[in-house]
Protein backbone atom coordinates (compact mmCIF):
# COMPACT_ATOMS: atom_id res chain seq x y z
CA UNK A 1 0.00 0.00 0.00
CA UNK A 2 1.53 3.32 -1.01
CA UNK A 3 1.67 5.99 1.64
CA UNK A 4 1.81 9.68 0.84
CA UNK A 5 4.85 11.57 2.10
CA UNK A 6 4.09 14.55 4.23
CA UNK A 7 5.72 17.81 3.23
CA UNK A 8 8.31 18.90 5.81
CA UNK A 9 7.22 21.67 8.14
CA UNK A 10 8.15 25.05 6.66
CA UNK A 11 10.59 27.22 8.53
CA UNK A 12 9.46 30.81 9.10
CA UNK A 13 10.34 32.73 5.94
CA UNK A 14 12.33 35.94 6.04
CA UNK A 15 10.52 38.92 4.68
CA UNK A 16 13.33 39.98 2.38
CA UNK A 17 13.91 36.70 0.52
CA UNK A 18 11.05 34.60 -0.84
CA UNK A 19 10.97 31.05 0.60
CA UNK A 20 11.63 28.13 -1.69
CA UNK A 21 8.62 26.00 -2.36
CA UNK A 22 8.89 22.35 -1.40
CA UNK A 23 8.29 19.79 -4.14
CA UNK A 24 4.60 18.90 -4.23
CA UNK A 25 3.88 15.72 -2.24
CA UNK A 26 2.64 12.71 -4.16
CA UNK A 27 -1.08 12.35 -3.95
CA UNK A 28 -2.38 9.23 -2.28
CA UNK A 29 -4.49 6.89 -4.39
CA UNK A 30 -8.11 7.99 -4.28
CA UNK A 31 -9.92 6.21 -1.49
CA UNK A 32 -12.40 3.58 -2.55
CA UNK A 33 -15.97 4.67 -2.33
CA UNK A 34 -17.77 3.13 0.57
CA UNK A 35 -20.59 0.82 -0.36
CA UNK A 36 -23.95 2.49 0.07
CA UNK A 37 -25.54 1.63 3.37
CA UNK A 38 -27.93 -1.27 3.09
CA UNK A 39 -31.48 -0.77 4.11
CA UNK A 40 -32.63 -2.84 7.00
CA UNK A 41 -34.36 -5.94 5.78
CA UNK A 42 -37.96 -6.31 6.88
CA UNK A 43 -38.33 -8.72 9.76
CA UNK A 44 -39.05 -12.24 8.54
CA UNK A 45 -42.04 -14.07 9.81
CA UNK A 46 -41.42 -17.20 11.79
CA UNK A 47 -41.91 -20.35 9.75
CA UNK A 48 -44.92 -22.40 10.81
CA UNK A 49 -44.00 -25.43 12.87
CA UNK A 50 -43.76 -28.59 10.77
CA UNK A 51 -45.48 -31.73 11.82
CA UNK A 52 -43.17 -34.59 12.67
CA UNK A 53 -43.03 -37.17 9.91
CA UNK A 54 -43.86 -40.72 10.91
CA UNK A 55 -40.67 -42.43 12.06
CA UNK A 56 -39.28 -44.72 9.41
CA UNK A 57 -36.92 -47.50 10.26
CA UNK A 58 -33.48 -46.54 9.01
CA UNK A 59 -32.01 -49.14 6.72
CA UNK A 60 -28.75 -50.46 8.12
CA UNK A 61 -25.79 -48.82 6.39
CA UNK A 62 -24.38 -51.17 3.82
CA UNK A 63 -20.74 -51.91 4.42
CA UNK A 64 -18.63 -51.26 1.36
CA UNK A 65 -17.40 -54.51 -0.10
CA UNK A 66 -14.01 -54.49 -1.82
CA UNK A 67 -13.73 -55.51 -5.45
CA UNK A 68 -13.18 -59.22 -5.88
CA UNK A 69 -10.31 -58.59 -8.31
CA UNK A 70 -8.28 -56.77 -5.64
CA UNK A 71 -9.01 -59.34 -2.97
CA UNK A 72 -8.13 -62.41 -5.04
CA UNK A 73 -5.02 -64.01 -3.50
CA UNK A 74 -2.11 -64.07 -5.94
CA UNK A 75 1.09 -66.09 -5.69
CA UNK A 76 4.32 -64.04 -5.78
CA UNK A 77 7.32 -64.98 -7.91
CA UNK A 78 10.50 -66.22 -6.22
CA UNK A 79 12.13 -62.77 -6.40
CA UNK A 80 9.08 -61.09 -4.86
CA UNK A 81 8.68 -63.87 -2.28
CA UNK A 82 12.12 -62.94 -0.89
CA UNK A 83 10.63 -59.56 0.10
CA UNK A 84 7.01 -60.26 1.08
CA UNK A 85 6.97 -64.00 1.82
CA UNK A 86 5.73 -66.93 -0.22
CA UNK A 87 2.06 -66.90 0.84
CA UNK A 88 -0.61 -66.01 -1.68
CA UNK A 89 -1.77 -62.44 -0.92
CA UNK A 90 -4.22 -59.95 -2.45
CA UNK A 91 -2.71 -57.05 -4.39
CA UNK A 92 -3.49 -54.61 -1.60
CA UNK A 93 -1.49 -56.63 0.93
CA UNK A 94 1.40 -57.08 -1.51
CA UNK A 95 1.70 -53.29 -1.84
CA UNK A 96 1.54 -52.87 1.95
CA UNK A 97 4.29 -55.45 2.49
CA UNK A 98 6.54 -53.82 -0.12
CA UNK A 99 6.09 -50.43 1.57
CA UNK A 100 6.94 -51.99 4.94
CA UNK A 101 10.15 -53.32 3.37
CA UNK A 102 10.97 -49.93 1.81
CA UNK A 103 10.42 -48.04 5.08
CA UNK A 104 12.29 -50.64 7.17
CA UNK A 105 15.37 -50.45 4.92
CA UNK A 106 15.21 -46.67 4.24
CA UNK A 107 14.91 -47.06 0.47
CA UNK A 108 12.80 -43.96 -0.13
CA UNK A 109 14.87 -41.19 -1.74
CA UNK A 110 15.65 -38.40 0.76
CA UNK A 111 15.45 -35.52 -1.74
CA UNK A 112 12.45 -36.66 -3.80
CA UNK A 113 10.16 -38.79 -1.65
CA UNK A 114 8.22 -40.20 -4.62
CA UNK A 115 11.30 -42.10 -5.79
CA UNK A 116 12.36 -45.53 -4.49
CA UNK A 117 16.03 -46.49 -4.49
CA UNK A 118 16.12 -50.27 -4.99
CA UNK A 119 18.51 -52.50 -3.04
CA UNK A 120 19.68 -55.89 -4.39
CA UNK A 121 16.43 -57.77 -3.54
CA UNK A 122 14.12 -55.02 -4.78
CA UNK A 123 16.17 -54.50 -7.95
CA UNK A 124 15.39 -58.10 -8.99
CA UNK A 125 11.68 -57.30 -8.81
CA UNK A 126 11.71 -53.77 -10.24
CA UNK A 127 14.50 -54.20 -12.79
CA UNK A 128 15.88 -50.68 -12.17
CA UNK A 129 17.99 -48.98 -9.52
CA UNK A 130 15.41 -46.21 -9.02
CA UNK A 131 11.69 -46.09 -9.80
CA UNK A 132 8.79 -43.82 -8.89
CA UNK A 133 6.26 -45.10 -6.38
CA UNK A 134 3.59 -44.95 -9.08
CA UNK A 135 5.61 -47.08 -11.47
CA UNK A 136 6.48 -49.55 -8.72
CA UNK A 137 3.05 -51.18 -8.52
CA UNK A 138 2.99 -51.67 -12.28
CA UNK A 139 6.38 -53.42 -12.20
CA UNK A 140 5.39 -55.58 -9.22
CA UNK A 141 2.20 -56.81 -10.93
CA UNK A 142 4.29 -58.78 -13.43
CA UNK A 143 5.60 -60.86 -10.48
CA UNK A 144 2.12 -61.95 -9.35
CA UNK A 145 0.23 -64.96 -10.74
Amino acid sequence: MATAKKAPAKAPAKKAAPAKKAAPAKKAAPAKKAAPAKKAAPAKKAAPAKKAAPAKKAAPAKKRTPSAAFMKPLTPSAALAAIIGDKALPRTDVTKKIWEYIKKNGLQDKAKRTMINADAKLKEVLGKAQVSMFEMTKLVSSHLK
